[in-house]
């Protein structure tokens, strides 16, 4: 199965293109599902009919009576699920809480999980990507930035759990037992059930979002700046070890050519502006795929239908850049003269914010402010950093053998 994920800034134009995708690998003899989790919900408008958060199908033409119905969609009302999923777990856990002496107040906002409705829409997109039959899942994604914080949630929320309520339970529970009896203690077995039920989902989910057949296509206006936006972007995606297979620029202004008038000197002055993006967004490495700008949205299966084959022409809409090692490691040797390199790779601009630091086995990687802690390869955790290098394609850590740990 396959999964795309689009996003961009809000305004772009990903709902229509992702959209557009679907429709064309549906056309194609795939089994798609399009599905939403933008909180601003505009694919129903973008596929002109009703969507709730039950998978409808779809035909893909208004003229053809024998479509196969090959197209889903679906968007997901967030507050649906928070009722249902969160609500009755996070009542219980808050009287857990109170019942071992917390206030009322502090309770109340330990059982408060961060971002919880995202979550909730992302776990959603998970259980309809494998639970249907579908090859071919494309999501609409919420703007760049909520998308980001949204990609991360799986592993953030696992260590936030970790924290908050911890894995040693027999510890927890003989001292609630201790302090409230076996009322208290039998609540508290059944939040620790249901809290490991809820990490094995983060687990799974993380697992989906960096599996080979998922990936995430940018969305972006060749605009001034979004170059650079888009490098930054792939950085922080590469971090959390979330692959981007493409780019598609949306809204390329036509040339007028040797037209004369105001109006064509306008289009001449922004047509030379906008190829200027485009050479710079060439240069990331990834498929670019570039959409003429229209004078009006397209809307309904036949529109969708033609926007997808301009985009893609006689290419497969679900293929793109090839997932490369984001981590790799090289050297060897046995001796305290051994030396060994790290490698992350990620797109890093000349202005990108960097900091390295060794915490225990692991190596936390900050860029512009996103953060991921890196788990070293046994070899290294008895091991010295002592040179590092950044460069355009990523980061280059030496190593060398820690001589008080290196022959233990």
């Amino acid at each position: 199965m396959r999964i795309l994920m689009f996003t961009g800034k809000g305004g772009v134009g990903k709902t229509t293109l992702a959209a557009a995708t679907a429709a064309r690998a549906a056309a194609h003899g795939r089994e798609v599902l399009v599905i939403s989790t933008d909180p601003a919900h505009s694919l129903a408008d973008c596929l002109d009919t009703e969507l709730d958060d039950t998978p409808r199908p779809l035909r893909l033409s208004d003229d053809s009576e024998s479509d196969p119905l090959r197209l889903h969609a679906a968007e997901i009302r967030t507050r649906g699920l928070l009722d249902r999923a969160w609500s009755e777990l996070r009542e219980h856990l808050h009287t857990v809480l109170a019942g071992a002496g917390v206030s009322e107040v502090d309770a109340a906002e330990l059982t408060r999980l961060p971002a919880v409705e995202e979550l909730l829409a992302l776990t959603e997109v998970r259980r309809m990507a494998t639970d249907g039959p579908w090859d071919t899942v494309v999501v609409d994604c919420g703007p760049t930035a909520d998308t980001l914080r949204l990609l991360t949630m799986p592993e953030a929320l696992s260590g936030y759990l970790e924290r908050l309520f911890p894995t040693h339970r027999r510890v927890v529970r003989g001292m609630l037992a201790g302090m409230a009896g076996s009322d208290l203690t039998e609540r508290w077995d059944a939040a620790a059930e249901a809290l490991g039920g809820l990490a094995e989902r983060l687990n799974s989910l993380a697992e989906l979002l960096v599996s080979p057949a998922t990936s995430v296509r940018l969305v972006a206006t060749p605009e001034s700046l979004v170059a650079a936006e888009t490098r930054r972007i792939l950085t922080s995606l590469a971090l959390q070890q979330v692959h981007v297979d493409g780019v598609l620029a949306n809204r390329v202004v036509p040339d007028p050519g040797s037209a004369r008038g105001a109006a064509a000197a306008w289009l001449r002055t922004r047509a030379g502006q906008q190829r200027e993006v485009l050479r710079e967004l060439a240069q990331l490495g990834l498929p670019l795929h570039t959409v003429e700008h229209r004078a009006t949205e397209p809307r309904g299966g036949d529109s969708l239908l033609r926007l997808g084959d301009e985009i893609y022409g006689e290419t497969d809409p679900t293929s793109g850049a090839e997932r490369t090692p984001v981590i790799e490691l090289d050297g060897s040797g046995s001796d305290s003269e051994a030396r060994y390199t790290l490698r992350i790779a990620m797109p890093l601009s000349r202005q990108a914010e960097f900091d390295l630091a060794r915490i225990g086995d692991e190596l936390a990687v900050t860029v512009d402010g996103h953060r991921r802690l890196i788990t070293l390869p046994s070899v290294l955790r008895r091991c010295v950093a002592v040179e590092a290098d950044a460069g355009d394609d990523g980061v280059t850590v030496t190593f060398r053998p820690d001589p008080a740990q290196w022959m233990r």
